[in-house]
């Protein structure tokens, strides 16, 4: 895909804006302390660093439920392991380069196509476009869960100024 079509492609977009903006606040959390990072909130999964974890293990596991079999669903990354915001930064990479891989295989299937999930033992049919736009606004969801938490941690350097991640943010930072 060019860069003209990659910048005016709404699915794209979302894509590519989801992995920036989670960067964005991954990056204002690598300035926190452990204890900032891991604090519990009464909000999403309950940290920072449970949020994001699930927001990039999402991106890992619906590319796999995209692509299907043979394509096997990995194990989710939100099993107990803790991990810093650097090696999150690290799993994003991973995460969003094999979700835009999986983009691409979906359209060339047709984005209109079906494919079956089992969610909570209950197996559901959904098309590859909406798959692909869930998870691309799923990630918005917690991201704005993170900034809350940021601000209500009161850090100062990072509370008090909160990376602005919308998506006309990320066009006019990408196309500087």
């Amino acid at each position: 895909m060019d860069h003209l079509t990659r910048d005016s492609d709404p699915l794209d977009i979302l894509l590519r804006h989801d992995a920036w903006a989670t960067r964005e606040v991954l990056r204002a959390c690598s300035r926190l302390t452990d204890e900032q990072w891991r604090r519990r909130f009464e909000i999403g999964p309950g940290s920072l660093h449970d949020t994001l974890t699930h927001v990039v293990g999402a991106m890992l596991r619906w590319a796999d439920r995209i692509d299907g079999p043979p394509t096997e669903l990995r194990p989710s990354i939100e099993s107990g392991v803790q991990r810093t915001p650097a090696e999150l930064l690290r799993l994003l990479d991973t995460a969003a380069s094999g979700l835009a891989a999986s983009a691409e295989r979906a359209r060339a299937r047709g984005l209109g196509t079906e494919f079956e999930v089992t969610l909570a033992g209950q197996a559901h049919r959904f098309t590859r476009g909406a798959a692909l736009v869930h998870v691309a606004t799923h990630g918005m969801h917690h991201r704005a869960q993170c900034l809350n938490m940021l601000r209500h941690l009161a850090v100062p350097g990072v509370s008090d100024c909160l990376p602005e991640i919308d998506p006309l943010d990320w066009q006019l930072r990408a196309n500087s």
